[in-house]
């Protein structure tokens, strides 16, 4: 099977695409605002990613979302629900972690079918 790599970096490429599996890198938000504005900023580039590979937030099967302070999670949660496709919601995760900067403080990574 073939491995395509789209936005290819020389640390990372943004799409992974195997066989019918498409990985998206870890994407963050606009330093500088709160969760909802990084939020809304990360699933405008997911969609544009996912369009690139060739497929849509209704094929996504995993969403991985790592939040730089749990006490931020219902703030998030309202922009991912506002969001995601009514009866397509993927297997989800949500954890706390230090991201890249402090002023990262949201990072969402996604696997979706073609």
């Amino acid at each position: 099977m073939s491995i395509r790599r789209i936005d290819v970096g020389p640390r990372m490429s943004q799409i992974v695409i195997h066989g019918n599996t498409v990985y998206l890198a870890g994407q963050v938000g606009e330093p500088g605002g709160n969760v909802a504005s990084q939020t809304r900023d990360i699933l405008k580039t997911i969609d544009e990613l996912l369009a690139k590979a060739g497929t849509d937030k209704t094929k996504i099967v995993q969403a991985i979302i790592w939040l730089s302070d749990m006490g931020t999670f219902a703030e998030m949660n309202s922009e991912w629900d506002k969001w995601v496709p009514k009866g397509h919601t993927p297997a989800r995760a949500t954890g706390e972690a230090k991201l890249a900067g402090p002023e990262y403080l949201v990072e969402i990574i996604i696997t979706a079918a073609i």
